[in-house]
């Protein structure tokens, strides 16, 4: 039985998306994340408990567990452990993008260097140390301009400021958030620092695609129809097959795969997000693995038929997971989206506070075009939006014959969920309290 290592950053919905595709297609997963305690059966016996921050002792213990359970193939979920993924995969002499590509590709800084290197269109920029009281070029700034950390994702702590008491505000603010709990405990010294960058202004287009031994296949390109000009940058709707021109879909494609080139990311899954206007195709990034989470479940795809792959062929629909794992156990890309549009909402967090109830769920399920409509916030649960947060209150899920008609079907069932929060009760500093009472 062919086996295959897949290193996860969250369970829950993953471990079942891979596990139910696995059963598919007789195919053994073993998993390596931090959260060993979170997985369901019947997976637990098939759990390498790593920690993130210390690689090396990380991929020791997947390492000494491939003894007795060879792996086959590598997959990495989230962009944590793909450092750790691709020094696995070299160890065992498998296909991957290689751990300096990896290590390139979760670092916006190394980022910005490679492409810049490469000749690519790139906005100015300059780096910040988030420790230094005075980390600001010198000289006049060009406004508008975004501070991002360069470890974060999905937009957290990325923010626009039109001025100079903009820019500073957002410097504290992006100071408290690396600060906070939980980006602590990873224990990444890329968290001190941030990149401070030109706005770039146009439409954002997001790219899923295997790099297949030094070449790119795409899987979709998504539009992101609402425009994300800030001051934050949630990100709401993927809707795809895109709406843009041929030139215009063609000039991201290699936009994206001279990037990919440039970093070294050779083998496995891609994502990439760029910006498009008048001056052409700006790369923000290409992250070393698939889309995150439930996001998968807006692509399904119809495999052209393989007959020297061993894996018994299917004519039926298939989760981006089974293509994933099909890609890892060494099948060539040989994959299409199918035919009709498809998309996905990240409901995005209105506001701070106490999460209380949700109404509207079964009205939003009953839009023409929606598949599915999951809450994934918990009740009582504190809410945070950007740019200090990092979840959603949920997702919804389309599909239609057209890609307009994805995105109404989107919009329509957001209007009919209805969300009850409550302001949060100021946590009290009692330090500063007893310190009042003793000195008046």
């Amino acid at each position: 039985m062919a086996r295959v290592l897949v290193l996860a950053t969250t369970t829950g919905y993953q471990t079942r998306a891979f596990g139910e595709a696995a059963a598919r297609l007789g195919v053994e997963l073993v998993f390596a994340t931090d959260r060993c305690h979170l997985i369901e059966d019947p997976w637990q016996d098939h759990a390498v408990p790593i920690r993130f921050y210390d690689e090396d002792a990380s991929v020791a213990a997947i390492l000494d567990a491939a003894r007795g359970r060879p792996i086959d193939g590598v997959l990495v979920v989230g962009d944590r452990p793909t450092v750790i993924g691709a020094r696995v995969a070299e160890a065992l002499g498998l296909p991957f993008h290689s751990a300096e590509a990896a290590a390139i590709a979760r670092h916006k800084q190394r980022t910005r260097e490679c492409l810049r290197h490469a000749g690519l269109l790139a906005p100015w920029w300059f780096p910040i140390a988030l420790g230094e009281p005075s980390a600001l070029p010198p000289g006049p700034l060009t406004y508008p301009c975004v501070l991002k950390p360069v470890s974060l994702s999905g937009s957290r702590g990325v923010m626009r400021a039109d001025n100079e008491a903009e820019l500073a505000a957002a410097l504290d603010r992006l100071r408290a958030i690396v600060r906070s709990p939980d980006v602590r405990a990873e224990r990444n010294e890329a968290h001190d620092s941030a990149l401070l960058e030109g706005f770039i202004s146009g439409r954002e287009y997001a790219l899923e695609g295997l790099m297949h031994h030094g070449d790119l296949h795409v899987l979709a390109i998504f539009d992101k129809p609402d425009p994300l000009d800030g001051p934050f940058f949630e990100e709401t709707i993927y809707v795809t097959p895109s709406a843009a021109s041929e030139s215009v879909e063609r000039a991201i494609v290699e936009g994206v795969s001279r990037a990919a080139a440039a970093m070294g990311l050779g083998h496995g899954p891609i994502h990439a997000e760029c910006r498009v206007n008048a001056e052409g195709v700006f790369v923000l990034e290409v992250a070393a693995r698939p889309i995150g989470g439930l996001c998968a479940r807006s692509l399904r795809f119809s495999r052209i038929p393989n007959p020297q792959f061993l894996i018994p062929d299917s004519q039926s629909l298939i989760p981006l997971e089974e293509l994933l794992l099909r890609h890892a156990l060494g099948e060539a890309p040989t994959w299409r989206r199918e035919v009709n549009a498809s998309g996905v909402m990240m409901i995005p967090i209105p506001k701070r506070g106490i999460l209380r109830s949700v109404e509207g769920l079964d009205a939003a399920r009953q839009v023409p075009g929606i598949v599915d409509a999951q809450i994934t916030a918990k009740m009582d649960q504190r809410l945070l939006p950007l740019p200090e947060g990092a979840s959603y209150l949920g997702f919804l899920f389309a599909r239609a014959d057209r890609a307009a008609a994805v995105e109404d079907a989107l919009r329509a069932a957001h209007r009919r969920l209805h969300f009850a929060i409550d302001p949060e009760f100021p946590v009290l500093d009692m330090s500063q309290i007893h310190y009042n009472l003793h000195h008046g």
